[in-house]
């Protein structure tokens, strides 16, 4: 079940076989293994006031994947509910997500097998202590725009030397892919098989003195480290904390 708020969309839902409802409540009544709370930060409370309306006993797992959204908050908003925290990101809408996750106190090995299932389904998920879930939010939950970023300024490159916009940008994309599905598949260091492509004097090797030279591991740093900022933020860790225990 997966509830949509306005006519159209639950009407197109429904063409699709999706089962849709406007009624938060209802989706806790028939859902089965899992209750999935896919909503911005500040309507988690909302969200979790709806579930805990809900008369009936529900045995499903309630998988929290709004950013920044603590363990500890879930819980005290769903006394006696076994929850999970989960940072995917957009890449799942085309099967490739990276996730991290971490359970609740009353989670168990049947929560942690509905999240693999869930979240492997889409791309990889990695079970990991929840206060490593910012870095997550930081590295994979923002990398796409990252990538994004770095996929436009290659095929503007591209373009600048003489192709198609089109084209540059297919060939910018493919070559990420490829270099992406390299390091998974490999199992090599992403230094070791940047070097196999440097040759000594050669185009490569050229390339990467000029990235080195704007700064451009420096700021992919940087970016994961604001982003890990601002979800800590978004979790409501104090600024005190923030600098002194992550040094961030």
């Amino acid at each position: 079940f997966f509830p949509v708020f306005l006519g159209e969309p639950l009407e197109r839902a429904r063409k699709k076989g999706i089962h849709a409802t406007k009624s938060n409540v209802e989706v806790c009544e028939r859902a089965k293994d899992a209750i999935i709370v896919a909503v911005k930060p500040d309507t988690v409370t909302t969200i979790c006031k709806d579930i805990m309306a809900v008369k009936q006993t529900f045995s499903a797992v309630i998988i929290s994947v709004a950013a920044g959204v603590t363990i500890e908050t879930l819980e005290h908003n769903l006394p006696g509910h076994r929850v999970v925290r989960v940072m995917p990101n957009t890449a799942c809408t085309v099967g490739e997500s990276a996730s991290g996750y971490a359970l609740g106190a009353l989670g168990n090995d049947d929560d942690r097998a509905v999240v693999k299932a869930i979240f492997g389904s889409c791309g990889m998920a990695h079970e990991l202590k929840e206060f490593l879930l910012n870095a997550v939010t930081g590295l994979s939950g923002s990398g796409p725009a990252y990538v994004f970023e770095f996929i436009e300024a290659l095929a503007d490159g591209g373009v600048r030397v003489g192709l198609p916009r089109e084209e540059a940008i297919q060939l910018a994309a493919q070559t990420v892919k490829g270099a992406a599905e390299m390091v998974l598949a490999t199992g090599q260091h992403p230094g070791a098989l940047k070097d196999r492509v440097c040759s000594p004097g050669g185009t490569t090797i050229a390339g990467v003195d000029e990235l080195e030279k704007g700064g451009m591991r420096a700021s992919a740093i940087a970016a994961v480290k604001a982003a890990t900022r601002r979800s800590m933020q978004l979790g409501g860790i104090p600024e005190a904390d923030i600098v002194s225990k992550y040094n961030l």
